[in-house]
């Protein structure tokens, strides 16, 4: 089993509003939120973190949330500067931030970039006025058109925008407005992906009328790929579509299950050791994480996975990439043999939902593709 490369994940919970839809670790951040506080716990997080790293270089760091862009330039330039001082950080490392539209909700761009983010995920989700009411986001349209430009001239040549799709009321022709919209704001990246109700959400409880039914939202999906492929925005995961060079490197170490250590409230690390490779998680309430970190508790204890979690959870990732994964990099990351693979797929394979080519490449049929979710819940209870 071989290290595979490492990223950094750095959680920032606060968002102005919770969104009905949202499920994600974020926090109503009311009036003043203790910003320089959860920053100081970062600091002392990140600390103790790099003896996990023990020297490995950081190829990547995604400052996510919540809405990252609360925090300041000069606040988000201290925490890269920390970073930088207790990391070994590759000098070419990819550094995103994840940023919302709204006036309130983000800073001077140009700071940013000075601080040293060089990629901006920009969450439009939507350049229909009327849907973004309905999807509780506080910004508009013409938010998004000025966050975006302003990050243009703020020096940001790799820009995402998140999109989302299959929205109440959403006909073919809207979705595919959308996408025109967010293209002719040129960013590298855009990261189109449909809406779902999820649990312990409010839409989930309450779901909003009119949802596309499944033929509808299928034909969207189609249709909207066939646009994007043809304006140079080429699809490499389920969700996302870039231009050439501009494929989000900390998303694809996650799908080929590379390895990340995370700090922050509610923050997932990965790592590949001597004696396994261990997943741990930190306390989800960013106040209770301010405690722990400020009392020195425990943040969390690593778990090792089991054979049959190291094929689910691989296969969770690695099947939402059109590109398939070699049975090399499975053999690799996993420590598995590609005997234990064949045996944790013979169901998948008897069913048509995905196939090993000649070049020992094994990728989702069309058939798997259009139902994936049927195809990764067939290594729920593989133990291989």
């Amino acid at each position: 089993m071989k290290q595979p490369p490492l990223s950094l994940y750095v959680h920032l919970p606060w968002c102005v509003r919770k969104c009905p839809y949202c499920d994600f670790n974020s926090h109503q951040a009311g009036d003043a939120p203790a910003k320089k506080r959860y920053l100081d716990a970062l600091l002392v997080d990140l600390d103790l973190e790099s003896a996990r790293a023990d020297g490995r270089v950081i190829e990547t760091i995604f400052l996510g949330g919540g809405t990252p862009s609360l925090f300041s330039p000069a606040e988000i330039g201290r925490l890269l500067g920390g970073i930088t001082t207790i990391f070994q950080v590759a000098d070419d490392a990819e550094i995103t931030m994840e940023a919302n539209p709204g006036s309130v909700e983000c800073g001077d761009a140009a700071g940013y970039r000075k601080a040293g983010v060089n990629r901006l995920s920009i969450g439009a989700q939507s350049f229909d006025d009327r849907q973004l009411q309905v999807l509780g986001r506080i910004h508009d349209s013409a938010d998004i058109v000025r966050a975006v430009s302003d990050a243009h001239k703020g020096g940001f040549e790799n820009i995402n925008i998140d999109l989302m799709h299959g929205l109440p009321g959403q006909s073919v022709a809207d979705a595919l407005a959308d996408l025109e919209s967010a293209m002719r704001l040129a960013p590298a990246h855009i990261s189109w992906y449909e809406l779902t109700l999820e649990p312990n959400t409010v839409f989930y409880a309450r779901p909003p009328a009119n949802m596309p039914d499944d033929e509808l939202a299928f034909e969207i999906q189609v249709r909207g790929r066939s646009l994007l492929g043809s304006r140079g925005y080429a699809q490499y995961e389920v969700s996302a579509f870039a231009r050439s060079g501009s494929r989000c490197r900390h998303n694809l170490n996650y799908w080929l299950f590379g390895d990340y250590v995370a700090v922050g409230a509610g923050a997932h690390g990965k790592l590949t050791v001597a004696e396994g490779i261990l997943r741990y998680q930190k306390p989800a309430n960013p106040l209770q994480y301010m405690i722990d970190v400020e009392t020195g508790a425990d943040l969390g204890r690593a778990v090792a996975l089991s054979a049959s979690d190291l094929v689910f959870e691989f296969m969770l990732n690695a099947l939402r990439l059109n590109d398939g994964f070699a049975e090399s990099t499975f053999c690799d990351t996993t420590g598995l043999t590609a005997a234990a693979l064949f045996a944790a797929t013979s169901g998948a394979r008897e069913r048509g939902l995905i196939a090993r080519a000649d070049d020992a490449v094994w990728r989702p049929t069309d058939l798997g593709g259009r139902f994936l979710n049927d195809l990764q819940s067939e290594f729920l209870l593989d133990s291989a």
